[in-house]
């Protein structure tokens, strides 16, 4: 395990560590404050907006699991960077979308996302990139707060960034409409239908980790089988279309459709994960 530290603002630190609570490859979070002048500063010396402290996500992460670049990918798609100073209704320095970057390396790589992302959203991003200062941890009861409080989310949907057309750009034609239109490809066409090597099957939009390739089996059905997909990976949800009962499974970070579980597994799971080839990609292990 290689374990290294981003810190993110980007509006409400509740909703920035339940989001990034659910990737694959986080080892920790922690809600805080930094980049302002105020020693030791409270919720309540933040919330004046004089102390120059956003509110921020303290994220320790797994680089071999998931890298700093997919890390900001969901950071610009989970909030507004086009809002300066706010996020929805909470307004303040507080409340700015920022990154605050610990290395050369950290800096350039935002500095390149925010060049990639900029034509997907319809007014210039805002979102400053601060060198990571004195970080001070948020009072206990703000850590972990939606998940004390069974509550789910406060952002507000927002139409800032095209997402369909970032992945539009992002995809060929025939993995787009797969994943982003609720495509199947055509039975024993896909790459990964008769594959057998050691290594770890990830999103073909995205890149996160979704199968181990021991959960893989033949199941001659004509598409990539597994029995169990890796940690909060996948979501599934109920699929009525083509007069079928089905559980489609998605990918937890983007959404993007990745294929439907059946429970007519031969394993121990009673799972089968059957899966679209053009979804995915394949990292062979080292």
């Amino acid at each position: 395990m290689t374990q290294q530290t981003a810190i993110f603002g980007g509006g409400c630190f509740w909703g920035v560590q339940r989001i990034f609570d659910s990737l694959p490859g986080i080892c920790a979070t922690e809600v805080g404050y930094t980049g302002g002048k105020t020693r030791n500063p409270t919720y309540e010396d933040v919330c004046t907006d004089l102390t120059g402290h956003a509110e921020v996500l303290k994220i320790t992460f797994d680089s071999e699991k998931i890298s700093f670049e997919e890390l900001l990918d969901v950071f610009f798609q989970s909030h507004n960077p086009t809002t300066k100073n706010r996020q929805g209704p909470d307004k303040g320095t507080q409340y700015r979308s920022v990154i605050f970057y610990f290395n050369e390396s950290q800096k350039q790589a935002a500095e390149k996302k925010i060049r990639e992302y900029q034509p997907f959203f319809k007014n210039p991003i805002v979102t400053t990139l601060e060198k990571a200062d004195v970080f001070y941890p948020a009072e206990e009861y703000h850590q972990k707060y939606f998940e004390k409080h069974g509550k789910t989310s406060c952002f507000h949907e927002t139409n800032a960034f095209d997402k369909e057309s970032y992945y539009r750009a992002k995809m060929t034609p025939d993995r787009y409409e797969v994943m982003r239109q609720k495509g199947t490809e055509q039975p024993f066409s896909g790459k990964y239908t008769v594959f057998n090597e050691n290594g770890t099957y990830v999103c073909g939009a995205c890149g996160q980790p979704l199968f181990d390739s021991d959960s893989k089996f033949d199941s001659s059905c004509g598409w990539p089988s597994f029995d169990q997909a890796l940690p909060q990976a996948v979501n599934t949800k109920l699929d009525l279309s083509h007069l079928m009962i089905r559980n489609e499974v998605i990918c937890s970070r983007c959404g993007s459709h990745l294929g439907h579980l059946f429970s007519d597994g031969p394993t121990r799971t009673g799972n089968r994960y059957c899966i679209n080839s053009v979804a995915l990609n394949f990292n062979k292990k080292k």
